[in-house]
Parts: structure tokens; sequence; C-alpha cells
């Protein structure tokens, strides 16, 4: 696939549709590819730079592609990536005793099914995770495609939180290069109680989101009776994925890492 058309439906699928209509009709008024630079600056703020960036490089290399051509894919982008959104699945995951009764997947195939499908971005929540080797390999290997990986875990005792286990230390050894967060000591606690990253859940890109009762731990994956549901497109991982870098962003989990 030649890299204006990957843009393109990048910028369909991360920039909302009204922004996106503001961009096409400004590219469509242009004359020719060489008035770009002229009318970017007034695509309005809420977009990623870089892929404008990408989508400027790319038409140069594809310099048959007219003003209006550029426009209606961009359009077209748009309108698919909000049908797909739209189209919603559900699939029960569990792990524990199977009665053969009623088909589910595994905890561990759809931890590893969120982590191999994100391309762009994913975050990761758990309140202790320890001894689970094929997750570590996946999320390196995510790392590995440049995809941007966050991870919010619940601290240890010796910092603040309710684990004897350090999984934020272990995370930060093995993925030195993804962003590790902890819920703040401030905003955790009220009167006399702590509150704790009890959250497990998993998102990819906006598209893909698993909500489980499991920790990453190898008695969450082979031993314990655990649920969850993984969630295929519509409206709920891209809330998942907004509310929790919002978290970030307002800095109530804050990067340790």
């Amino acid at each position: 696939m030649s890299d204006i058309w990957k843009t393109i439906a990048e910028l369909g699928f991360e920039v909302h549709p009204d922004r996106i209509g503001t961009v096409a009709a400004k590219i469509a008024s242009l004359s020719s590819r060489s008035d770009f630079e002229r009318v970017r600056s007034s695509f309005g703020p809420g977009i990623d730079r870089s892929l404008i960036d990408r989508l400027a490089v790319a038409w140069e290399d594809m310099p048959n592609l007219t003003p209006l051509e550029l426009a209606a894919a961009l359009r077209g982008a748009s309108a698919t990536a909000s049908l797909i959104e739209k189209r919603e699945t559900v699939e029960m995951v569990w792990t524990g005793p199977s009665t053969g009764l009623v088909a589910s997947r595994h905890t561990e195939q759809v931890f590893l099914e969120v982590i191999t499908s994100a391309r762009r971005r994913l975050f990761l929540v758990c309140f202790v995770a320890h001894d689970i080797e094929t997750v570590m390999t996946a999320l390196q290997d995510a790392i590995g495609r440049n995809v941007e990986v966050d991870v919010l875990l619940e601290s240890s005792k010796d910092h603040g939180g309710k684990i004897d286990i350090d999984s934020i230390d272990t995370f930060r050894n093995r993925l030195p290069s993804a962003n590790i967060y902890a819920w703040g000591a401030e905003s955790k606690s009220s009167g006399k109680w702590t509150g704790a990253v009890h959250a497990k859940c998993a998102v990819a890109d906006r598209a893909l989101a698993f909500i489980t009762s499991a920790n990453l731990t190898s008695a969450a994956m082979e031993r314990n009776m655990e649920l969850g549901v993984l969630i295929r497109g519509g409206p709920l991982p891209v809330k998942l994925d907004k509310h929790l870098r919002a978290l970030a962003e307002t800095e109530i989990i804050e990067r340790v890492a």
C-alpha cells in the first residue's frame, strides 16, 4: 500500500470527521499540490501535525494526485472509519473450568490478541503483573513495531501501594521505552482510606478493548476463574482510551518511567 493511502487512512481514524471536513475543504480549494504549505496552518487545532507532515511528503511522491482527489480520499477514509467504529462485537472471555456447552475465549489468548493487534498505541491497566513471559514478549514486540505503549500498575508497598511485588520495577526494566504510570498518592487517598489500581483492561488503537477480572499473572492465566469481555469496534474502546489518557494528561496518574 502506498504511503499516501496509509496516511489518509490514519487521518480518517485519528481525526474527528468535522476536522477532516475542514482539512478536505481547504485542500479541495487549492489549484495545485504546490499550494499545500499555504493552507496547512489553517487546518486548526486537535490534529496530529506529524500525520500532516507525512501527508505532505507522500503527496510529493504522487504528483498526479489532484487536490480534489486527495480531498475526496480524506472524506472517504473518515466515513469508513466512522462506520467501522459503529460496528461493535462483544465476546465472552473465560479462564477456569469448562463445561463444553458455552463457547468462550481464553484470557491469555485475548490479552495477546489485543497487544499484537496494536499498530499505533496500546494502554494496559493491571493491579499486579509478574511471571507472564508471553505477555511481556508481546509487549516488547509491540514496542519494536513503534507502538506507543502505556501501562498503569498498582505501586508496591514500599512505594505507598498495596502489593508486595514491585510490578512497576519489572516493567521499567523489561520495557524501558514504555510509559509506566502509577496512581498518585494524593489523589488515591481519601481520609483514612487509600484506593488501589484494581482495574484490569487493555485497549489498542481505540478499536479493541479487553475488560477482565484477571491480573497479569500465571495464576490468572492458568488456574483461577477469570471472566472478561472483548469489545471490538463501537464507542467503548474509544471512550476507554480517552479516559485513560485523560487520567495521564491531568496527572491523576503519574508517569514513573
